[in-house]
């Protein structure tokens, strides 16, 4: 090779981050307590989900611990990410909002492709994952965002696959730019999968005050 290589780059990659909460156990059972009493009290609403259950407003703002605790979690993450990516401005400045609400899907329940305009990240913490041997079952599945891909399969690359799915487990929590399509393969399990997805959106404090 002639060529003198100086420079490699990754341009429009996008960012996908996988978080991991060790103390999980007791932290899952009690938001599947929270679960429960809301589930008792409301009878949800209809958004991506089909034939499954997701809770009415913002979960964030209700002050039972666990999901205090969730709360903290999920931002820290945001904060970690945004300044993993290289941002110039310190996400610690800024305004942060997050809206959250718990989903379960019994049997047969799934989340229809969607995005989620407007916001900065999404995420979503793993409450309950039934365990399965073989298939997709509470697989999440990402479609790139980009066009004009199709000439990249010959060559197999990473990068440049069309889909990329995964099966996060309990005390996961995932998060990825709210522009990126992604939907969640049918539960094929007895027990429900049980998940608080949430945006996060940043904007500029006022100081107009």
């Amino acid at each position: 090779m002639l060529l003198q290589s100086e420079k490699h780059q990754k341009l429009f990659a996008t960012p996908f981050f996988r978080f991991h909460f060790p103390e999980y156990s007791q932290l899952n059972a009690a938001l599947l307590e929270e679960g429960r009493a809301l589930r008792s009290k409301e009878e949800g609403v209809s958004k991506s989900n089909k034939g499954g259950w997701h809770s009415e407003g913002n979960l964030f703002s209700n002050s039972a611990a666990p999901i205090k605790v969730l709360n903290a979690l999920a931002t820290d993450a945001v904060v970690d990410a945004t300044s993993t990516i290289g941002a110039k401005v310190d996400p610690k400045t800024l305004k942060l909002k997050l809206f959250a609400w718990m989903n379960i899907n019994p049997t047969g329940g799934f989340n229809a492709p969607h995005t989620h305009p407007g916001a900065h990240w999404s995420g979503v913490y793993y409450v309950a994952q039934p365990e399965v041997e073989k298939g997709d079952s509470g697989m999440i599945e990402f479609l790139d965002p980009r066009s004009d891909l199709p000439n990249w399969r010959l060559l197999d690359v990473p990068s440049f696959k069309i889909k990329k799915k995964v099966r996060p487990m309990p005390g996961d929590l995932i998060l990825f730019p709210s522009f990126l399509m992604h939907w969640v393969y049918p539960n094929e399990a007895e027990g429900e999968r049980v998940t608080v997805a949430f945006n996060a959106t940043f904007k500029k404090v006022d100081n107009s005050d």
